[in-house]
Formats: C-alpha cells, sequence, structure tokens
C-alpha cells in the first residue's frame, strides 16, 4: 500500500489549536505517516494547546526568546526546519496561515523541493501592513506553497486573482471550527474567578480580546475607553478581557480598565476555558482573526477592533461587524447590539461561512489526492449549505 510522509510544522497557540483536528485524522489514516515539528515559536501558549488535544511533537525547536524579533524568529526557525527536513525527508510539509513560522516553513520546504501545503490559505486585507506581519507572511506562503487548501470560496478567489492554479486550490472550510465542535460543552464548568461564579443568565457578558501589534498605542487606548464607556453606560454589561502578556498591551489596559466596575481584566485561559467563555458570553469584542471563524459558529456577533479585516465572508454573512478603533465609532456598534433586539438575533442566527466541521477531512482527501492515492479531489465546502 502507498503511504505518503506528511509534516505538519506550527509555532503557536491558534495553528495548533487549528492544526489538531488535522494531525488527528492523518495519523488515523492508512494511508499517511505523520511527522509533527513545533517551532515554539509562543512556548507556554502552545504547550496548552498541545497537552489538551493529545498531541507529542516529534521534533521541538523550542526557538523562544524573550522579546524576541521577527528577524530573529524567521532565522531560527529556517535554521532549525533545515535540520529536521533533512531528517525525515517528508514527501509535503504543511503550514497553516500566516505567522512567522508559516513563512519560514514554507520558505525551508522550497529550499528543500519538498511540496508545501499550505492550510488557511487565500485570506488577504490587500493592506500590507494590516495585519502586520501576518498579511505579507500569508502572501509569501501562497508563493511558495504547492497545494492551497482555502477556507472558503472569496480565499479561493484572492489566490486566483494570484495566479495560483485553480487545479491546486481546494475549498475545505476552516478546521478551527472542527477543533471548536471537540471543545464546546454545555455542561463545562469553569473553575477560575471571576469565570466561576459569573452569572451568564442575567448578565450580558461580552468577551473582549484586544492584543495586534497596529492596535499598540493609540488605537488601543481609543478601544479600552470605549469599553469603559459601555460598561458605565449598561449596568447589566460585564466585561472579561484575558488580557495578553505584551507589556505594551497590559500596561494601556491596566492604566484605562484596572479598577472599573464590571470590567475583569484576567490571565490568559486556555483554549478550553476560552472555547466555553465564547459560547456563554453575550458578544465578542475583538481585534483577533480566528476568532472571526469561531464565534459565529456559537451563534455570537462579533465586533471587529479593526479598520479592514481578510475575511470578509463574515461581514457579508452578517456574523461580524466592522467596528474600527475609534472611540466614538467602538461604543455605537456595541450600544447597536445591547439595544436592537433584532440586529443582534440576525447576527446571533447568521449562517457562518467558515465550515462545517468536517474541514480536517476535506484536507486529508485532497492531500491522497494530490499524491494520486485518490482518483477525484473532495467537493468544496460551500456554507450555503449550512455551517455548525
Amino acid at each position: 500500500m502507498k503511504r505518503i510522509k506528511v509534516m505538519t510544522v506550527f509555532g503557536t497557540r491558534p495553528e495548533a489549536i487549528k492544526m489538531a483536528p488535522l494531525v488527528k485524522l492523518m495519523k488515523e489514516s492508512g494511508y499517511i505517516e505523520t511527522t509533527v515539528c513545533v517551532t515554539a515559536q509562543h512556548r507556554e501558549m502552545l504547550d496548552q494547546v498541545l497537552e489538551l488535544f493529545g498531541i507529542v511533537p516529534d521534533y521541538d525547536l523550542d526557538i523562544m526568546r524573550e522579546r524576541q524579533t521577527l528577524t530573529g524568529v524567521t532565522v531560527r526557525a529556517l535554521e532549525g526546519l533545515e535540520r529536521v527536513l533533512d531528517s525525515v525527508k517528508p514527501d509535503a510539509l504543511l503550514v497553516h496561515g500566516d505567522t512567522t513560522t508559516t513563512f519560514a516553513g514554507s520558505l525551508a520546504g522550497f529550499y528543500r523541493h519538498v511540496r508545501v501545503g499550505h492550510v488557511e490559505a487565500g485570506l488577504r486585507t490587500f493592506d500590507r501592513y494590516s495585519p502586520y506581519p501576518e498579511e505579507i507572511n500569508r502572501r509569501l506562503a501562497g508563493v511558495l506553497s504547492d497545494m492551497h487548501f482555502a477556507p472558503t470560496a472569496g480565499a479561493k478567489d484572492n489566490l486566483m486573482r494570484e495566479n495560483v492554479p485553480e487545479k491546486s486550490i481546494v475549498v475545505t472550510g476552516n478546521t478551527v471550527i472542527d477543533a471548536l465542535v471537540q471543545a464546546v460543552d454545555s455542561g463545562y464548568r469553569f473553575t477560575q474567578p471571576p469565570l466561576k461564579d459569573m452569572d451568564f443568565s442575567s448578565k450580558r457578558i461580552i468577551l473582549l480580546t484586544c492584543h495586534r501589534r497596529e492596535n499598540i498605542g493609540g488605537p488601543m487606548e481609543e478601544i479600552f475607553n470605549a469599553v469603559r464607556d459601555i460598561t458605565e453606560s449598561y449596568k447589566d454589561v460585564e466585561v472579561v478581557y484575558p488580557v495578553h502578556r505584551n507589556p505594551a498591551v497590559l500596561d494601556t489596559a491596566r492604566s484605562i480598565l484596572e479598577g472599573k466596575e464590571r470590567i475583569h481584566l484576567i490571565e490568559p485561559l486556555n483554549y478550553l476555558p476560552f472555547a466555553n467563555l465564547m459560547g456563554r458570553c453575550f458578544m465578542v469584542m475583538t481585534d483577533s482573526g480566528g476568532i472571526q471563524e469561531e464565534a459565529p459558529s456559537l451563534g455570537k456577533p462579533v465586533l471587529v477592533l479593526r479598520e479592514v479585516t481578510e475575511r470578509p465572508e463574515a461581514v457579508q454573512a452578517g456574523t461580524v461587524r466592522l467596528a474600527g478603533v475609534k472611540r466614538a465609532n467602538v461604543v455605537k456598534a456595541a450600544s447597536e447590539l445591547l439595544e436592537d433586539e433584532k440586529l443582534y438575533n440576525d447576527m446571533a442566527h447568521a449562517v457562518n461561512p467558515y465550515g462545517d466541521g468536517r474541514a480536517s477531512q476535506r484536507i486529508v482527501d485532497a492531500l491522497l489526492y494530490f499524491f494520486g492515492i485518490n482518483e477525484k479531489p473532495p467537493e468544496d465546502f460551500c456554507h450555503v449549505s449550512g455551517g455548525v
């Protein structure tokens, strides 16, 4: 029986979450020999996810350094991956998304003449500095990749406009939905304060995440002041903010939000409590990319704290709204959802365009097709048929 050697490489918590269901299915396939390499671009947050999903890496480059730079991460990842690729000699190398590990991994695969598969391919804002450096990372990964696993038809269209051959693209949905349906449980009990004592039935809980490089400074100050305004205007609203450990983020959050009534600044959450918090909150305010895909699957409206998004399908589907970063605009967008029940319900019940929980299986089937084991590629995911 023909088998193909597939190596996956990832280095951050979001990548690990999104690749975990795929790694599991590849290991269960009788046709794929799977090797997992982590760069550990982010150490602690990555380890939490590896433990949750039971993934034991075959190779751990452990490249994270205190106050690391993009250049340092890229160089250490490239050098480490060169050694691993020479040892493993895989038929294919899978990278995910838009991190520095993604770019370094795709470049390392190209240097070693290994076919590169890009999971979550084709996302674009068309602004090279927003998000930074992710927009350029994913564009470069797209140029270097041989197989493109696009989450949506829109992402496929982006790739084709960049002259990527259509025969190399498969629309799969996003693997984060595969992970999410495994993690969220209606019977889940929080153990950490203040979540374990929070009244989700009578209070409207807003989950806030805010950490993007391009928001640090003035935009973040605008956002946090808007959050404070919202809690002062709506007495049944509480905000839970797992604060990123970046000192620039932490210092700004503390200076504006610490000690304010009904605003809870907490430590970053592991994936399991975070996913279940998404499932129980009233709505989400975020500058993250992945949460724009996850929260709609749980029926939660999302306000995106950015001026542009690489996930326009969510805006078009009505599951998210761009709130921007200006104080008045953020307050206005949140107030509309808090006051307009129809608007809230329309967003909460819009069909999620990002997945049906079977993206990982489509990627496995596509790999088997690209390597001549399956005769036909999988059918493209189409969100019109419904999400989770």
